[in-house]
């Protein structure tokens, strides 16, 4: 029996401890803490299923504050939950070195299931949640089994409801049937810029109803029996997912904020949240917890760890009676990867003829899913393009969840969300799938997906001017070096065939986020010597070399090929090159000194670098004085060969670029470069 008066005395408690510790901290968001307490805590208290001494229980249901800025909502309950999150880390809210942050950080405080804040997120994330529950469930047989009947809660905000995020993940999960999604919109009606209907008047349940989403509604969600009541109808599925539009007031209980937008961003002021107590009829200490409210909780999180243990011995026993179905669980929730992917993936690499490296990702993605289970993805409308379908492993749809190849529809940014979901949900190693152009519209879930470090893996084709006809919208110029500034993640741009699945091999067993980036057009593979020293987890190495060199050409992707091409118009001139692909500057940044002075030695006076990109950034390697060939301009619309040559990406246009560059003679003059060696035209001054 829920005792309505000691979970509104808890659901009061979480009120105050919200509003002290935003003003304590003199920052942070009150507004919705207060306004969606009375059903969080009901949510938390009677209906999620949760372990608080094992917040990464499998078993769980999963947690999403979309709304992250009411970061204050979902630290209250985290402690009264008795998460370990103590009052000390209540009062520390938005400082340094503290477990509270101003929005929720997955990975940072114990219970946190999704790093949220940018709005629309954490609603999108929810359904790669669901999808790699459904998966898992499905490949193992704990579908049938009803230990995996986890449902994943979400609160989210008017801002959730206005981005575009939640709209293209809300459109993918009612026509994927994920039933165990449930959704409680914080209807409040206010923004920071005052009433919501200054810019969002729709009907937000009938939009989701054209979702295919069932949509309850509470018409006062700050009264806790009516959230009761429609929490007890919402987790009785009829096979849609879930949509709860509870009205609340902003700041409630606050006489003099609430129901107006300066309760939202701004802290309450001394003189108000001395009001909101005695409204509340709260004690005058602050921060304080009532030992009533302190049993209540504590009695809950007994009955709710003895549901865990009873939940962990029913998984124990279907484990023990199926050894080959426990090693198969066992590889998706340790994300299995063979020690010796790198020797299996490069034996199945096509490198007898030239082949685009879109292509030869295809080919290794195949054995790639044979080896790890849990790798599971697929692309934005895109995958006969990206070459990511896996060969006959079905599609996932709300009929096949075991299918193996998503279709997630034209929209790339729930896409890349939900591939932030799926990963975190932890039985999968998701990969997600576009044209290198269109990572723009997943930067922020790329970006978020780095803050998480999740290992997930983007598979980017078409990746430089070379795509030709398309012209300049669907050529990336500026996007490989937006990727390289985001702070742990890793970008690699393999040249050929044996570099593709090396770098597959290094993206699978990476522990954070990484790119792939790959070609449309075909590439030269390595000869069977310059496969020999490939190593793409280095992220550089000497692929052609000469003793006593006098310049270093840097290449990646395609124009590693080009960069070997023009070494030999350089040598014919005299001039010692050596020549290292650098598929990631990542992981060569990650090397040891010694090893990165033995690539590119601090020695050599002329270094080039070479990318059909954007040549932002490449001077760090090869200094001030080196010369970049890049495009630092849009693309053009022609054949590919054609821009090649325009564009000056053939062997001849490198050539005359390094000699206009180092100021070297026409080969008929007396060379007039300063240096003892000249790094052009091969002649070496006694």
């Amino acid at each position: 029996m829920y005792d309505f008066d000691k979970a509104l005395k808890a659901a009061n408690t979480v009120r105050m401890l919200s509003a002290e510790a935003i003003q304590k901290a003199k920052s942070g968001h009150p507004g919705m803490p207060l306004g969606c307490a009375d059903f969080a805590f009901t949510l938390w208290y009677k209906y999620m299923r949760h372990n608080p001494k094992n917040p990464s229980w499998l078993g769980r249901d999963r947690f999403v504050l979309s709304a992250g800025h009411g970061s204050m909502l979902e630290y209250s309950l985290l402690h009264l939950f008795e998460y370990g999150l103590s009052m000390e880390e209540l009062k520390n809210f938005r400082q340094w070195g503290s477990k509270t942050p101003g929005h929720p950080e997955f990975g940072h405080t114990a219970g946190v299931d999704v790093t949220t804040g940018p709005l629309g997120s954490g609603f999108a994330s929810a359904v790669g949640m669901a999808i790699a529950k459904r998966y898992f469930a499905a490949k193992t047989g704990l579908d049938k089994s009803g230990l995996m009947d986890n449902r994943i809660f979400i609160i989210s905000g008017d801002g959730c409801m206005m981005e575009g995020s939640a709209a293209e993940a809300a459109s993918l999960a009612g026509h994927l049937k994920l039933d165990e999604l449930i959704y409680f919109y914080d209807d409040n009606s206010i923004t920071i810029e005052g009433k919501t209907d200054i810019a969002f008047t729709e009907d937000v349940g009938a939009r989701f109803a054209a979702y295919g989403w069932r949509v309850l509604k509470c018409d006062n969600a700050n009264d806790i029996a009516k959230c009761d009541a429609v929490l007890a109808e919402a987790v009785k599925s009829d096979g849609r997912p879930t949509l709860i539009i509870g009205k609340t007031s902003i700041g409630y209980g606050a006489p003099n904020k609430q129901g107006k937008s300066s309760a939202h961003g701004e802290p309450l002021g001394v003189d108000e949240v001395e009001a909101l107590r005695r409204n509340l009829g709260m004690p005058a200490e602050p921060f304080f917890v009532a030992p009533e409210v302190r049993e209540f909780c504590h009695a809950r999180v007994v009955e709710l760890e003895k549901e865990a243990a009873d939940w962990e011995a029913k998984y124990q026993k279907f484990l023990d009676v199926d050894a080959d179905r426990a090693k198969l669980i066992a590889a998706y929730t340790g994300r299995t990867v063979p020690a010796d992917i790198r020797e299996q993936l490069l034996a199945v690499a096509p490198v007898d003829k030239p082949v685009a490296s879109r292509a030869s990702s295809g080919v290794v993605l195949q054995k790639a899913a044979e080896l790890v289970p849990a790798l599971f993805g697929g692309a934005a409308d895109l995958a006969p393009s990206t070459k990511t379908n896996i060969k006959d492993g079905g599609d996932f749809t709300a009929e096949n969840p075991a299918g193996r190849n998503l279709h997630f529809g034209v929209r790339e940014f729930a896409m890349g969300l939900a591939g932030n979901g799926m990963a975190l949900f932890g039985t999968a190693i998701p990969y997600t799938s576009t044209f290198f152009v269109f990572s723009d519209y997943m930067k922020p879930a790329i970006r978020l997906a780095a803050l998480q470090n999740l290992h997930e893996i983007y598979v980017f084709t078409h990746d430089s001017f070379y795509v030709g006809e398309d012209g300049p919208t669907h050529e990336p110029i500026e996007q490989i070096a937006m990727l390289r500034s985001i702070p742990n993640l890793t970008v690699i741009r393999p040249a050929e065939a044996h570099e593709v699945a090396q770098a597959w091999a290094v993206a699978l067993q990476a522990e954070g986020p990484v790119v792939l980036l790959l070609t449309r057009q075909d590439l030269p593979p390595y000869d069977a010597e310059t496969a020999a020293k490939a190593d793409v987890s280095k992220g550089a190495y000497v692929i052609s070399d000469e003793e006593d060199f006098d310049i270093v050409l840097i290449a990646t992707g395609s124009e590693v090929s080009l960069a070997l091409e023009s070494a030999g118009l350089l040598r014919e001139k005299g001039v010692r090159v050596r020549v290292v692909s650098m598929p990631s500057q990542e992981l060569f940044l990650r090397q040891s000194e010694d090893y990165r002075e033995e690539v590119l030695p601090s020695w050599c006076p002329c270094y080039v670098s070479m990318e059909a990109g954007s040549t932002y950034g490449w001077h760090r390697f090869i200094g001030a004085d080196g010369l970049a060939i890049g495009l630092d301009h849009f693309g053009a619309s022609a054949p590919y060969r054609k821009l090649a040559e325009e564009f000056g990406f053939t062997p001849e246009g490198v050539l005359e670029r390094i000699q206009e560059h180092f100021v070297c003679a026409d080969e008929d003059e007396e060379c007039d470069c300063e240096s003892d060696d000249c790094c052009c035209c091969g002649e070496h001054k006694e």
